[in-house]
């Protein structure tokens, strides 16, 4: 449906053009219990989208932490450091080649 500016009196900035219904609204049920489901829906949308995001987050996190494992020399091999043990474990070693240039 094509958009077009409002005049400048008018102060919404876009509208639909005139006469057309939007998508997926029945008339059979009342509007309060439209306006509940709606919400509801919504409302679920809303949490579903914020877990997915949050799960790309901690994703991307532990994917960054296990990156930074792979550069950290850590003795045996197969013990896995925890995230704050990987996170000192990197602040400790970057100060200490810092000091071994700053000696140098």
């Amino acid at each position: 449906r094509p958009a077009r500016p409002v005049e400048a009196s008018g102060g919404r900035g876009l509208r639909r053009a005139e006469g057309k219904r939007r998508p997926g609204r029945s008339r059979g049920a009342p509007r309060a219990a439209r306006t509940a489901e709606t919400a509801q829906r919504i409302k679920r949308s809303r949490r579903l989208k914020a877990n997915n995001r949050e799960r790309n987050r901690m994703h991307n996190l532990n994917a960054a932490l296990d990156a930074l494992r792979d550069v950290l020399p850590t003795f045996p091999e197969d013990a896995k450091l925890t995230k704050i043990e990987t996170l000192r474990f990197a602040h400790n070693y970057i100060w200490a080649l810092t000091e071994t240039l700053r000696l140098a």
